[in-house]
């Protein structure tokens, strides 16, 4: 199955390049990180680099989705690529000028990822072009392996240059990785509509536009939905409580967490794998049933809130995530017409972003007088409660379908 893929010219193009740009964004923002603290010393200023990183998701994120959708993506793609190389060569030039200052690096930073909300939904929005609907399951897999693995690959990699080279030149490699995702997507073969010439007023438009149709499309709507109520119940717990609650448990935290990290990730790249096998049609029901394992396992280590239990809670999340992710990627593409797309992709990475940074500002004022364990059992149990009353409501309203059916067959 995976063998026949890779065969496929523009399908093995789209994942190298993914995987090659994924590497420089994750190197990127890494190495943001340690030049602000160097610089610094703050980890308020360090903290601001981060939200340097999300902010442009939220003011640009919807314009991204309507840019991706009114010009050629594979000229698009290339282009944004290209915009990105000098602004890392800027940060080394500064640095070995000795100019390189905090707000440099902000500006820098901002930039980058403002780049990276037109480059996005872009992306994601070429892989229908490049599949056909039975292919479509396998692809998302496999582009899903490639870029966690990506992720898992980084830490190693960034260990090597921070000993080898230094941080400064993680810019360097960042900017080849940019490169050679620009040759990727350069061997691309796409089908494309020519530019549609397009104002600021007709952007809010067409985002407006997007907006009324999706109040018709009551799969999607509720996918939309659900999505930033789970990713809000999950981002806190996951990112920070399951780091402080091991730092209450043993002296060994950062290591305990490091590990959890990557069992988690090693998890989630074999349930990647697997899935295709059983799943060729992805639909909500998987989708909800992916969230209830995703809401089990954090309510399991949460429950018994032990090192070895973080383990295996760890491992379900692992299980469950990629199935709800992958299910909300590919009923995305099912639903939405291609000449919406990007804006769909776009939506749904700007409320993935407003859910993460709601959920770290509201949980962190909520930890300072509640229990890291109570949380973690209460945001697991409204995840599982949730999931489990949308899928008995999904449930009757097919059966409900079927019996009208049966009923208009039968006349």
């Amino acid at each position: 199955m995976y063998k026949m893929l890779w065969k496929n010219r523009n399908i093995r193009f789209y994942l190298l390049g993914g995987g090659i740009s994924r590497l420089g964004d994750v190197l990127t923002g890494m190495a943001f990180l340690f030049l602000a603290y160097e610089l610094t010393g703050s980890k308020l200023h360090t903290t601001g680099i981060a939200l340097a990183e999300t902010i442009p998701y939220l003011l640009f994120g919807l314009i991204g989705g309507v840019v991706a959708d009114t010009f050629p993506r594979k000229k698009l793609l290339i282009s944004l690529d290209l915009l990105r190389v000098p602004l890392m060569l800027a940060v080394i030039a500064l640095h070995y000028f000795n100019a390189l200052t905090y707000p440099a690096l902000i500006i820098n930073s901002f930039l980058i990822q403002t780049i990276g909300c037109f480059f996005n939904p872009a992306h994601r929005a070429v892989l229908p072009m490049v599949t056909k609907d039975d292919e479509r399951a396998s692809a998302n897999s496999m582009y899903d392996t490639v870029t966690r693995g990506i992720t898992i690959l980084t830490p190693v990699i960034a260990i090597w240059l921070l000993n080898t080279f230094g941080v400064i030149h993680f810019f360097t490699v960042d900017a080849f990785t940019y490169l050679l995702s620009v040759w990727c997507l350069s061997k691309l073969y796409l089908i494309e509509s020519p530019a549609r010439k397009k104002t600021l007023k007709m952007m809010f438009l067409s985002i407006y536009e997007f907006g009324l149709w999706i109040k018709k499309a009551p799969t999607l709507r509720m996918l939309f939905l659900f999505t930033f109520y789970t990713v809000f119940l999950n981002t806190w717990v996951w990112q920070v409580g399951l780091l402080l609650s091991l730092s209450e448990l043993s002296l060994h935290s950062e290591e305990l967490y490091s590990g959890i990290q990557g069992v988690f990730g090693g998890v989630v790249i074999l349930t990647n794998l697997i899935l295709p096998s059983f799943i060729k049609n992805f639909n909500l029901r998987h989708y909800l049933v992916g969230a209830l394992i995703w809401g089990s396992g954090i309510c399991y280590y949460g429950l018994l809130y032990e090192v070895e239990h973080f383990f295996i809670g760890c491992i379900l999340v692992g299980i469950g995530l990629p199935i709800a992710s992958l299910s909300r990627v590919y009923l995305i593409q099912k639903y939405v017409p291609e000449s919406k797309m990007g804006r769909a992709f776009s939506t749904n990475a700007v409320l993935l972003y407003a859910s993460n940074t709601l959920s770290l500002v509201l949980y962190g004022l909520l930890s300072t007088f509640m229990t890291i364990r109570l949380l973690m059992i209460g945001s697991g149990l409204m995840i599982m409660m949730s999931s489990i009353t949308f899928l008995l409501i999904h449930l009757m309203k097919v059966t409900e379908l079927r019996r009208r059916f049966m009923v208009h067959f039968l006349k």
